[in-house]
């Protein structure tokens, strides 16, 4: 727990230092590089379109360092990782069936890019170490970077993303976690307007994990509803799907095990409510109609990451009946990590500013603690941590 504990305070303290807001302009606002005159007027400063300039300033080159920094601590973690996470093992016999040409539930694409390894590193031994190691600098890739690309305020997303457990949660269902990442860097491209781009990259984290296949009409919605003011009809379409995930969950059961039948009748098909994630939905929800003037009516990208919220509360409180509801909820919840920070940072009153940021700050360490604490499960096996290094 020491390790983790240090290693989440060491890449804290050093993305004090990063500072992505000209970042996230040319990756999110569509490659629109801005010149910004300190304490001059706005005709003093100017915009103009096209590609970020081969000339980066000291905070760009700082910023840069620091995320490689972040990513090599990161990624080293991951990857050196050995028996940790409840599937440790039951990845370990898939790599051996996917060698023998036996038959595996996993998608094509996870088991060629897995056969591909084993050409260079051989099935025998610890052959699948690699094989990890491959997924975890994959994963931390794409995380860390959408986290620079669209955290409009560095240190605050990375925070949550950490505090969230997200990072040290993909130890386990690699293959999930993988996508996860994929699906929350491709939703720049839904804001951007790049559409093609965004589902050719779902297509292809689809060949990995099915489930992400969720996203396409998911993200596409939200965004249009981003785009609109809102007239009776959407809230009547609204409770409309709440009613059915009420009374119609057999015709939702009946289309998942349709997917995966061998959710039925398994350890997972329960009804379980996540009072936890529920908490944190509904906090972000209040947060946002607390900051709705000044961050969410006029800001097309906080409204976007507003729907998704709202969809990942109405999941978690009324699709509990869908086994491992989480693995639906988290393509919806995970970009809080940019909402939050954003709505914190609108608050004008310096004062309640800074209450509503200590307080979120302090509600989040807490879910932490409390995620570590659990990290030594059975169901969960994040701890102890042992690496191939050293043990």
């Amino acid at each position: 727990m020491a390790l983790f504990v240090g290693v989440t305070a060491l890449v804290l303290l050093m993305a004090c230092f990063c500072d992505t807001r000209e970042s996230v302009q040319l990756h999110m606002d569509g490659g629109r590089v801005c010149r910004h005159t300190p304490g001059g007027t706005s005709a003093e400063s100017g915009c103009r379109a096209g590609r970020q300039s081969p000339i980066r300033t000291r905070q760009q080159a700082l910023n840069l360092w620091i995320c490689a920094g972040i990513y090599v601590i990161l990624s080293a973690l991951s990857a050196c990782r050995i028996a940790s996470g409840n599937d440790y093992w039951v990845y370990t016999s898939m790599f051996s069936l996917i060698a023998q040409g036996r038959h595996v539930s996993s998608e094509f694409g996870f088991n060629a890019l897995v056969r591909v390894m084993q050409y260079f590193f051989g099935t025998e031994g610890y052959s699948y170490l690699p094989i990890f190691g491959l997924f975890s600098l994959l994963t931390v890739y794409f995380f860390l970077r959408t986290i620079y690309e669209q955290g409009d305020f560095f240190l605050g997303s990375l925070y949550l993303f950490l505090m969230n457990g997200y990072y040290f949660s993909s130890f386990n269902s690699v293959r999930y976690y993988l996508v996860l990442a994929i699906a929350l860097y491709s939703s720049k491209y839904v804001l951007r307007g790049e559409y093609l781009k965004f589902i050719l990259w779902i297509l292809a984290a689809a060949t990995f994990h099915k489930s992400v296949l969720l996203v396409i009409p998911v993200y596409l919605g939200a965004k249009w509803l981003a785009g609109i003011r809102l007239k009776r009809w959407h809230y009547i379409a609204g409770a409309l799907l709440i009613l059915s995930l009420i009374f119609g969950r057999e015709i939702y059961r009946f289309i998942i095990f349709k997917i995966y039948p061998f959710y039925e009748n398994s350890m997972f098909d329960q009804v379980e409510y996540s009072l936890t994630n529920i908490a944190k939905c509904a906090g972000t929800l209040a947060l946002s109609l607390i900051c709705y003037k000044g961050a969410i009516r006029d800001n097309v990208r906080n409204r976007f990451y507003f729907f998704l919220n709202l969809g990942g509360l109405v999941l978690y409180t009324f699709g509990a009946f869908i086994p491992e509801v989480s693995r639906v909820a988290y393509y919806l919840i995970l970009p809080q990590i940019f909402l939050i920070p954003n709505l914190l940072r609108s608050v004008e009153k310096k004062g309640w500013r800074r209450l509503l940021t200590a307080g979120t700050a302090l509600a989040f360490l807490a879910y932490f603690v409390l995620f570590l604490r659990s990290a030594s499960d059975v169901n969960i096996r994040l701890l102890p941590y042992l690496n191939w290094i050293f043990n």
